[in-house]
Formats: structure tokens, C-alpha cells, sequence
């Protein structure tokens, strides 16, 4: 008698739990890999954000620290370089307005977050801004 000829036996129980874990499983996989990317997608943001909110900060107070406001942009990238946001979209702006004692410095960050290496549909890149003033102290000689 040959395997063909056989009569079938009905599944088993532990075969049918099995059959049912896999199919559980294949349903709720892409679930749970996408909620994965989606968490690590937004760390980078959060990451980002805090990031170009140090740039800002840091270039602002370099700027009045300073001889000129331009002295923050090197200040801000090189925060930037600890922070992580190396890649290459960055823009330090420092704005000295009325560059004197009494004044302010203005500095505007802006860094854009790239999703591309995770799987996420329609998710690839977002702007992430950031400003910060610091005044520039009423007794410093400004020359």
C-alpha cells in the first residue's frame, strides 16, 4: 500500500495550534515592524530637535561673545558635529541686527531629518527649525 493510497488522519491538535501560531504570527508581524520603525523614527526627530535647538542656543551665545555675530556659525557646526547632524543640510544663520552693547544676536538653525534607509511609506525627509537670542551684555565694548 502506498503512501497515496493511505487514509488521511485528521490533524492533530498540536498541529492545529501550530498552523494557528504561524498564521497569528504572519498577522502581526508587519504590525510590530512598522510600530519598530516608527519608534525609531521619531527618536530621530526628537534627537534632531534637540540638536538644532543646541546649535541655535550655542551660535546665538558665540555670537555675542564674539567679536562679530559671524563668530557663532563656526560655534553652531561644530555643536552640530557632537549632536550627530552630520548630513551635509544644515544651515546656521546669526543675525547681529544693531551689533552693540544692548543689542541681540539672532540665530536661526535648520537641519532636515532623512528617513531613507527605514521602510516607512511616504516618510522621507522633514525640516526640523530652531531660533535663539541672547543679548549682548550693556557693558562690553563692542569694537
Amino acid at each position: 500500500m502506498s503512501r497515496a493510497d493511505r487514509p488521511r488522519r485528521p490533524p492533530t491538535q498540536a498541529r492545529i495550534r501550530e498552523g494557528q501560531a504561524l498564521l497569528e504570527l504572519a498577522l502581526v508581524l508587519p504590525f510590530l515592524l512598522f510600530l519598530t520603525f516608527a519608534v525609531v523614527g521619531a527618536g530621530r526627530v526628537v534627537q534632531a530637535r534637540q540638536g538644532v535647538s543646541a546649535v541655535a542656543r550655542e551660535a546665538a551665545r558665540a555670537g555675542t561673545a564674539g567679536l562679530s555675530p559671524a563668530a557663532g556659525r563656526g560655534r553652531g557646526e561644530e555643536v552640530a558635529r557632537g549632536y550627530g547632524l552630520t548630513n551635509g543640510s544644515l544651515e546656521v544663520r546669526v543675525d547681529g541686527g544693531r551689533f552693540a552693547p544692548g543689542g541681540r544676536v539672532v540665530a536661526y538653525a535648520a537641519y532636515e531629518v532623512r528617513f531613507d534607509d527605514l521602510p516607512l511609506p511616504g516618510w522621507a525627509r522633514l525640516r526640523v527649525r530652531g531660533e535663539a537670542w541672547e543679548a549682548i551684555d550693556l557693558y562690553r565694548s563692542v569694537k
